[in-house]
C-alpha cells in the first residue's frame, strides 16, 4: 500500500491534466465575455446605422 501510495504522489500526468483543464476553462471563459461584449457592441451599431438609414 506504502508503494502505491508513493508512486500516486510521485506521478506528475494527472496534474499536468488538470492544470491544461484549469487554464481551458479560463480561455473559455475570456473568449464568451469577448464575445458577449463585442456582440452587444455591434449589435447597437447596426441598430443606429439602421436607423440613421431609415
Amino acid at each position: 500500500m506504502k508503494v502505491l501510495l508513493r508512486r500516486l504522489w510521485a506521478e506528475d500526468e494527472g496534474q499536468d491534466i488538470a492544470e491544461y483543464a484549469v487554464m481551458l476553462a479560463v480561455i473559455l471563459v475570456i473568449v464568451v465575455g469577448a464575445i458577449r461584449l463585442v456582440g452587444s457592441n455591434a449589435n447597437n451599431v447596426f441598430s443606429a446605422a439602421a436607423s440613421s438609414i431609415q
